[in-house]
């Protein structure tokens, strides 16, 4: 219990901050389970999902490889999405998950793919 209320502190902190910071971008917000990982670009003006990708989509889960593969497969499909839908700046929210394994390979795969963060 206490390891899950840390978690939403250390997730609102840092949402917080961010939010503070960039004012006028789309928000990248990640959320990753033991098996899978999933990715959405936010517009916290509407309160809706412009742009969504997850590794439990039939072209994603259909290939069997390590889950940090998964993860640079699911930037690359998400930043081809935000280019159909014309987005180039956003910011990552990393959400109360620490920036290395999967989530940094998902942030290497959209910024070599054209997201600017």
């Amino acid at each position: 219990m206490k390891k899950f209320n840390s978690k939403i502190k250390r997730t609102k902190r840092n949402r917080k901050k961010l939010k503070s910071v960039n004012t006028n971008k789309l928000r990248i917000s990640v959320f990753k389970s033991i098996k899978n990982i999933s990715a959405q670009i936010i517009d916290d003006k509407i309160n809706k999902t412009v742009v969504s990708a997850s590794s439990t989509e039939k072209d994603i889960k259909k290939s069997k490889v390590k889950k940090t593969d998964i993860s640079s497969v699911l930037g690359e499909l998400l930043a081809k999405r935000a280019k159909e839908k014309k987005i180039n700046s956003v910011y990552f929210d990393r959400g109360g998950y620490k920036y290395h394994g999967r989530v940094k390979a998902l942030a290497d795969s959209l910024r070599k793919n054209g997201l600017k963060f």
